[in-house]
């Protein structure tokens, strides 16, 4: 029997990145004689096993053979003969297909750490396409290492998109891929990556329709919705490591892939369309509420808070009712960054100062610091339409207008 460390944990340190979890492979035993060395079976499908000290994963080595569609259809052989070589050969990407044995030396039989070097990801043998849930993951790939995906791959990705196999996935194995993706370094590769093998008009076509539209004609024409929906994940990847953060910016514009051609380049009225959209993609998927609820804050008064500057004290008071500024200050602050996200999402505007948000920021102190101590003996709506009118007083009296500026509006 001998026992091999594998793929992600041979990879990450490779490249000098902390190794988070270690999996291994044992390659010449049986079930049986794990068991009865102390490890403790887990899962149906696989002969995976956990260690009796450290309970890390350890996989009998095995050969998949495909048998059907969809993730599930396949045939699994562990038996005492399957090689390390084989085992590894079922993997996706040579970057995946590394093992290391006992003395610290690397079996790299695919090539895998000249891929690394290269930044590359490239696919081990033609049964990449039997499981469709690798086109999500080499996506993910590329977002977390700024890889690049090699032009045999991204074909067999494209034979995937067209083939139907993408609508066998679960919703929430997709949904659990565009979750990670959100949180890696370049989340904008995903998007990209998916948008080119022809997978996000399959599972995301409210995303893929902005390519191709335009912006309004006071943004550079060559920038249609769909760059710069890219361009504002580049931002808020700067902005913010949160998932609801990054998943509202990237949401918040899908209504402008509703428009009618001849209302081209303006988009009146996307903000509820985008809405809509939301909703339908989030039930879709099974989407966090909080995911979602955030998203559909950003789509329905991020142009709002573009124009913070120029809003009546009325209106001002409505957006941070609304967005439940008062009572949740800091998905307030998420709201926010996703709007400012958007605003420098946009060539030459890239590094300009949002002070919108910081308009907003002051409307809510000031609003929030009206005294509600002689409403005493009020109750209910009363109380509800007194402090409103005292909160449009005092916005009134602030002169908040004069204190921002509107270098973004966002008259759509």
């Amino acid at each position: 029997m001998e026992v091999y460390k594998v793929g992600g944990a041979v990879r990450d340190s490779l490249l000098g990145r902390a190794v988070k979890d270690r999996d291994w492979v044992v390659v010449g035993a049986t079930a049986a004689e794990l068991e009865s060395a102390g490890y403790r079976q887990t899962g149906k499908d696989f002969p995976v096993f956990l260690h009796p000290e450290t309970h890390e994963e350890y996989a009998l080595a095995r050969t998949e053979r495909k048998t059907g569609p969809g993730y599930k259809g396949f045939e699994v052989s562990a038996s005492a003969d399957v090689t390390l070589e084989e085992d590894l050969r079922r993997r996706d990407l040579t970057i995946n297909a590394l093992a290391e044995n006992s003395t610290g030396d690397i079996i790299d039989p695919f090539g895998g750490r000249r891929d690394l070097e290269l930044g590359i990801l490239r696919h081990i043998s033609p049964a990449f396409i039997e499981d469709p849930l690798r086109v999500l993951r080499v996506a993910r790939f590329a977002a977390r290492f700024n890889f690049k995906v090699a032009p045999e791959t991204m074909e067999l990705m494209t034979e995937i998109s067209a083939s139907g196999e993408l609508e066998t996935l679960v919703a929430e194995r997709i949904w659990g891929e565009w979750d990670r993706s959100l949180v890696e370094p370049r989340p904008r590769l995903f998007v990209e990556v998916l948008h080119e093998c022809g997978a996000l008009a399959r599972l995301a076509p409210e995303l893929a329709k902005l390519f191709g539209v335009p912006q309004p004609e006071k943004y550079h024409p060559e920038i249609d919705t769909g760059l710069h929906i890219l361009l504002v994940l580049d931002r808020v990847a700067e902005l913010s490591k949160e998932g609801a953060v990054r998943f509202a910016a990237l949401f918040h514009d899908l209504g402008k892939g509703e428009t009618p051609e001849e209302q081209w380049p303006s988009h009146r009225g996307h903000e509820e369309r985008s809405v809509q959209l939301i909703e339908r993609y989030c039930k879709r998927y099974k989407v966090p509420n909080y995911y979602r609820s955030l998203a559909v804050l950003v789509a329905r008064y991020h142009s709002h808070c573009h124009r913070a500057a120029e809003l009546r004290p009325a209106t001002l008071l409505k957006v941070l009712e609304e967005t439940d500024a008062f009572r949740r200050p800091p998905r307030f602050e998420q709201f926010l960054l996703a709007c400012e996200a958007d605003a420098r999402g946009r060539k030459g505007l890239e590094e300009r100062p949002y002070s919108q948000a910081d308009v907003l920021r002051t409307a809510r102190q000031v609003a929030n610091a009206v005294s509600v101590k002689d409403l005493v003996g009020l109750t209910g709506e009363k109380i509800r339409e007194h402090l409103r009118e005292r909160r449009v007083q005092a916005l009134t009296a602030s002169s908040l207008n004069a204190a921002g500026n509107s270098q973004h509006p966002d008259r759509h």
